[in-house]
């Protein structure tokens, strides 16, 4: 049974081997032999040595032989001892922060700056990157208005929490006048404002039972825009996916029949928010990486997400996705910055 890696004892020799040979793989892709570690290492070891300490990590379940291959790659549990214990990360450059602040500024409308922030993940990691959008625990309603469109539909135009808009259509019974619509927003704002959603639904039901026997007609159509506006409860975690085209440029994923199946997982979302759950109520940094995330279909990726922050509550995750020979030294300083700078974007809002 292979060991977990905080089990796992390196001597000095073999960690710094172990090190080299996974900074080697990330950066060409190529399984490492003997003899290029030897020569990267530029450690005067005998080719002898340098294999028994191969064969040594290979037994550990820390390095695998891909194929038939006389070089050797690092496993999802390599990759967990090499980013808990042994990456080097490498500072951010001047121009990759001022891109990351130059794509955080300016948006005034929290869906366009989650946009913004994970494209530019996607493009400055050449990964896929994404952001969670914010699940708002109350949800307070500021302004409805209802416009009449054809075939008794209505568009229904929500603004919550100051500046949160949704628009929805919505089927009614019959047609209504644009008065009539009119009419029933403008008793919505004047009885509502300011209230959560949640209560309102609550305080309508009520009316609905205590007046069913003389509802006029402007309290039937408020009550039935209202079941369909306000009804559904909570909205339905999903997130903002950008870049994953990037996925089809990397060796490991390069299988059309693996692609298809990952690109049908960011398209169903379920999968993939079930991770960013779990990284909802962690602290800083979390990487899930082969295997670890428990689904078949990110066995060749690795996951790296960071929560951010609103008044210091936990809103959301942010990450990226690629594969496990991913550049973890780079990759998890700019998620980790990502996540503070969106943070300090939003509390600026407020």
């Amino acid at each position: 049974m292979t060991k977990g890696h905080n089990e796992i004892r390196l001597n000095e020799r073999a960690q710094y081997l172990f090190r080299v040979l996974v900074e080697r793989y990330i950066a060409d892709g190529q399984p490492v032999g003997s003899r290029t570690l030897a020569r990267d290492s530029r450690l005067d070891l005998s080719p002898a040595t340098i294999r028994n300490v191969m064969a040594d990590l290979e037994d550990l379940g820390l390095i695998r032989a891909p194929h038939t291959s006389a070089g050797r790659v690092p496993t999802a549990l390599g990759y967990r001892l090499f980013v808990d214990s042994l990456v080097t990360f490498r500072g951010l450059s001047a121009d990759d922060v001022r891109r990351m602040e130059s794509s955080l500024t300016g948006e005034d409308d929290i869906q366009a700056l989650l946009g913004s922030t994970s494209r530019m993940l996607s493009e400055i990691t050449r990964l896929a990157g994404l952001v969670m959008i914010p699940v708002v625990e109350r949800r307070a309603l500021r302004q409805v208005e209802f416009l009449s469109l054809n075939d008794n539909r209505v568009l229904a135009i929500l603004v919550t929490n100051d500046r949160e808009v949704e628009n929805r259509i919505v089927k009614t019974n019959r047609a209504y006048s644009q008065s009539e619509l009119t009419q029933a927003a403008n008793y919505l704002n004047s009885a509502f404002a300011g209230r959560d959603i949640e209560a309102v639904k609550q305080r309508l039901i009520q009316e609905m039972a205590d007046t069913r026997a003389e509802m006029d007609q402007l309290m039937a159509l408020v009550i039935e825009m209202s079941q369909q506006l306000f009804g559904d409860g909570e909205r339905p975690k999903d997130y903002v996916l950008a870049g994953e085209t990037n996925l089809m440029d990397k060796t490991e994923l390069s299988d059309i029949e693996k692609l298809r199946s990952l690109f049908e997982a960011f398209n169903q979302k379920r999968d993939i928010l079930h991770l960013l759950d779990q990284a909802l109520n962690a602290s800083g940094v979390q990487i899930f990486i082969g295997e670890e995330s428990g689904y078949e279909v990110l066995d060749q990726c690795s996951i790296v997400t960071s929560p951010y922050t609103d008044d210091n509550r936990t809103l959301g995750v942010l990450g990226v996705i690629g594969p496990t020979r991913m550049e973890y030294e780079r990759v998890i300083p700019i998620v980790d910055l990502t996540a503070k700078m969106l943070s300090m974007a939003l509390n600026s809002r407020n």
